[in-house]
């Protein structure tokens, strides 16, 4: 599949937090206008919309034309809106999906968009909004499932908070308890991650989160399940985010300048299989990397940067392993040895990651393309990494089995 002239040409974000004083459809049009200004665009050039969303079905009871609720009345009207569902994996898909019409020559300047409004004053909702990303019906065996990468494995005591969690905190407990048992991996080295990412969102302004952690301070925090305390694990978010992207001939009819666009060299999509919990060969991640590397000739040693899904600590530590940047087992002394943090072998969340700059789950995907893009044009500004040219996105969603129901990897150009 040929992506030599995929582009991208405009993005957009809001600051990820908590914003009770703003709808869902005001956190979209913030970031769709902010896309069009970067890309020189008005919005009567785009020719078709791309929308994910999880929750506003679940939180407001707006489903089925999520989407067109919300841009119909910005003024796009008369195109194509698709509505895209994948659990945490939403924005990526609605990504995947506009780069796919392009590729099939269905337009010539398409837009993607992520937004979530997931905080609420109602506290047994916001949390409960996360137990439908794995087949309901099946609830029992997935539990089932992801006790069983744990059982048997030495938790410390006080370790697990009395409050409400999301449920997919105890997935990163079973998958991490996992890999203790496989490799001896440590909860120091988890935490080493999450000290990393939250000293990268410092200088982020759209993070939700700006305060660095050393580690010590990190293990000091209060616990939420073991291995996790509160900094590991990424927050509850509001937010949106958008991305203009354009083939050759949108290229032309957008005028901008060529040095900021940015070439768009893969993009690769996949489902869980079932497999022996061991038989990390097979892992979501890894199969659709191997697809990437394979159709894009590059491989891990050749990316200058990634931003991984970190919706825990544990996450970056199993993606990076996935991903090739270091042998399986090795995710964690990699984060130790600094060579994942700004000035490293290879930069990971320059952004901050989830667990600092945020995650309203649908808008993820697409906010980690949108710093992508910042740092492939030089505009990372303290964050930047130098002589950034080849960036790899990470993003996944949902639960099957013992791993992700859906994942995206995309891999971006100067």
């Amino acid at each position: 599949m040929a992506f030599d002239n995929i582009y991208i040409i405009g993005i957009g974000m809001t600051p990820f937090g908590r914003h009770l004083d703003k709808s869902l459809k005001q956190l979209a049009a913030a970031a769709v206008d902010e896309a069009l200004r970067d890309a020189q665009l008005d919005r009567s050039a785009v020719e078709e919309i791309h929308f994910g969303n999880c929750v506003q079905g679940y939180m407001e009871g707006q489903h089925m034309i999520r989407g067109h609720s919300i841009f119909l009345e910005q003024g796009f009207q008369g195109i194509p809106v698709f509505n895209l569902e994948s659990g945490c994996a939403s924005g990526s898909m609605a990504f995947h999906n506009a780069v796919r019409g392009l590729l099939a020559g269905q337009a010539d300047i398409v837009m993607a968009v992520g937004a979530e409004k997931m905080v609420s004053t109602d506290k047994d909702k916001m949390f409960n909004a996360f137990t439908s990303a794995w087949d309901v019906a099946r609830t029992d065996w997935q539990m089932e499932q992801i006790a069983a990468m744990g059982a048997g494995m030495p938790i410390p005591a006080g370790s697990t908070s009395p409050r409400p969690y999301s449920p997919f905190m105890d997935v990163y407990k079973g998958e991490f308890l996992q890999h203790v048992r496989m490799y001896g991996v440590t909860q120091h080295q988890v935490a080493a991650i999450c000290a990393k990412n939250h000293r990268h969102s410092v200088h982020n302004p759209k993070a939700q989160f700006r305060v660095a952690y050393d580690i010590d301070q990190v293990l000091a925090a209060p616990a939420i399940t073991y291995p996790l305390t509160l900094p590991m694990c990424a927050p509850i978010s509001d937010g949106a985010a958008a991305v203009i992207l354009c083939n050759a001939a949108g290229l032309q009819r957008a005028g901008v300048y060529r040095q900021r666009a940015i070439r768009v060299l893969g993009s690769v999509t996949g489902s869980g299989i079932e497999r022996h919990v061991n038989d990390e060969s097979r892992h979501i991640v890894r199969r659709v990397a191997n697809k990437l590397y394979e159709q894009t000739g590059l491989g891990p040693q050749d990316m200058h940067l990634a931003e991984l899904h970190d919706a825990t600590a544990v996450g970056e530590l199993l993606e990076t392993e996935a991903l090739g940047f270091c042998a399986p087992g090795e995710g964690g002394v990699l984060a130790e040895s600094g060579a994942t943090a700004i000035g490293g072998r290879i930069p990971v969340n320059t952004s901050g990651g989830l667990e600092s700059r945020g995650h309203p789950i649908a808008a993820t995907g697409i906010a980690q393309i949108h710093d992508l893009v910042q740092q492939l044009r030089g505009e990372a500004g303290a964050r930047q990494v130098n002589n950034a040219r080849l960036a790899l996105q990470c993003n996944v969603g949902g639960f099957w089995g013992v791993e992700e129901a859906s994942a995206h990897v995309a891999l971006l150009g100067k």
